[in-house]
């Protein structure tokens, strides 16, 4: 390109490209890209200009040659597919008319801060340093799958897609809707700061790298009907935060490796009728639920692992998929009586495991209580999956001995039966069956002989009650039996599991 065909304008953004200088074409300092679309030739620069230059531009030795430029308006297509720029690209509140075209191009840093763009395609490219979309309007899709990015991505309050229009059959296709943010299968070598990011449509980041923090905090990522965030298999360094999102449409973290925190503190999760949040097969460190609202939608945390678990009954919704979570601390520390419920709201009916999980962060946090009230349900639980006939057993031990988790209550069994047949026979002794030859009857002792099984006092063989004291003593004989029996079993089942 001659320099005899710049315009003014693009004359003084050529002049101060060798020096990395930079050209301001705001009216005020304040000013951002919006409503570029009304902005003069004074502050008009062709794109093709702005390509000639990062491609083949004047050098100045001793400086270092960059392109930074403040509130223009930039025409044609910004194209440089493939592309190897040595200079740094900085277009701060610039207004684009045509996406920029970056794919498979290898480029110093990139910035378009406070800027207006149609979209952005940028797959497999790759940046030294840092690529910078903070408080941007785009329009369009951002494409950046298979990027590398040695530094970190800044998209913090930015707007991505617009706004769904035509009611709810627009809300049914968000589903097959084109993902308006795609970071997928990318290699970011430090952070993704994208708070207050709000997105209108799919943020998909799945099989994503990240070596340090992906910062979502106060984002609002929305595709009613459809997927929200697509983030499976996604591996980041240190923590995914996201407090005080809020989502319409699923949450799909499925496969993903956290190792410090994924927290959703105070996050605002939105799809009725689907899942709301799936992070089935994640490993985390530990998960924040906190002080969130009620989740309108599923959750899938089937076969997780979780260092620690912060929720509340509140949080859950009406259905949840538990099978084969695993979790070491669950917090807060709430009485059992207010997680049980919980537990009858997972989608594959009744699951041992969840209450032996249960159980088994009650006893880590030395509720013992707790622990044997999470195995007592879990029997209960299990006994009414059992045919009518099968219940009977169960529901016998759960009375006289609570499943041996409740060993006082054979106690007051015994104690009541014992007052009982002490007082009856004390007031009608029965007869002996060899006067002269039987011990001085004792009636404590002689309720004693009859209801236990194995002790003897010599009292059961020298008397013989007739009529309804013979019935009693049938009576205690058997239910003495039942006792002894429901006890030892439940003892036993009570002291394996510890």
């Amino acid at each position: 390109m001659e320099i005899t065909d710049l315009t003014p304008a693009e004359r003084r953004v050529w002049d101060a490209f060798p020096r990395g200088e930079g050209v301001d074409f705001r009216e005020h300092p304040d000013a951002t890209g919006a409503g570029g679309e009304t902005w003069g030739p004074e502050r008009t620069v062709r794109a093709e200009v702005l390509s000639a230059l990062l491609l083949g531009g004047p050098t100045a030795e001793g400086q270092v040659a960059g392109l930074n430029i403040r509130g223009a308006r930039i025409t044609g297509k910004l194209n440089l597919k493939y592309a190897v720029v040595e200079h740094p690209i900085r277009l701060r509140a610039c207004w684009f008319e045509r996406k920029p075209l970056l794919y498979g191009a290898r480029l110093r840093v990139f910035v378009a801060n406070d800027s207006t763009l149609p979209g952005l395609t940028a797959d497999t490219v790759r940046v030294d340093t840092t690529l910078r979309l903070s408080c941007c309007t785009i329009t369009g899709p951002v494409r950046l799958a298979g990027a590398r990015i040695a530094g970190g991505l800044f998209i913090r309050r930015a707007v991505i897609g617009t706004p769904a229009t035509g009611g709810e059959d627009r809300e049914d296709q968000e589903a097959d809707q084109e993902p308006q943010l795609q970071v997928n299968h990318a290699d970011i070598g430090t952070d993704v700061i994208a708070m207050e990011l709000t997105v209108h449509g799919q943020t998909k980041i799945n099989g994503t790298t990240v070596g340090g923090q992906i910062n979502l905090d106060d984002a609002r990522l929305l595709a009613p009907g459809g997927t929200a965030l697509h983030a499976e298999t996604l591996t980041v360094g240190t923590d995914l935060r996201a407090m005080r999102m809020e989502t319409h449409g699923r949450v799909n973290l499925t496969g993903s490796r956290i190792p410090g925190q994924l927290n959703l503190a105070y996050a605002r999760l939105v799809n009725p009728g689907g899942v709301a949040l799936r992070a089935s097969s994640c490993v985390a460190g530990e998960v924040w639920l906190r002080s969130c609202p009620t989740i309108q939608g599923a959750v899938n945390l089937r076969r997780s692992q979780f260092d620690m678990l912060h929720v509340t009954p509140a949080t859950l919704p009406e259905q949840i998929r538990f099978d084969g979570l695993t979790y070491r601390t669950l917090v807060p520390h709430l009485p059992a009586e207010e997680r049980l419920p919980a537990l009858e709201r997972e989608a594959a009916g009744y699951l041992p495991y969840a209450y032996e999980q249960l159980a088994a962060a009650y006893r880590s946090a030395g509720d013992e209580g707790a622990a044997r009230s999470v195995q007592l349900a879990k029997l209960r639980r299990h006994r009414r999956t059992l045919p009518r006939h099968a219940r009977v057993w169960g529901l016998l031990q759960d009375v006289t001995v609570g499943y041996g988790f409740r060993p006082l209550r054979a106690a007051g069994w015994l104690m009541a039966l014992l007052c009982t047949g002490a007082v009856a026979y004390g007031l009608r002794p029965p007869a002996p069956l060899k006067p002269g030859e039987a011990p001085e009857f004792n009636p404590v002792f002689y309720t004693l002989d009859l209801m236990l099984p194995i002790i003897g006092f010599g009292q059961e063989e020298a008397f013989g009650p007739r009529g309804w004291y013979q019935w009693l003593s049938y009576l205690l004989i058997v239910t003495g039996w039942v006792l002894a029996t429901t006890t030892a079993a439940g003892v036993s089942r009570s002291l394996s599991r510890q």
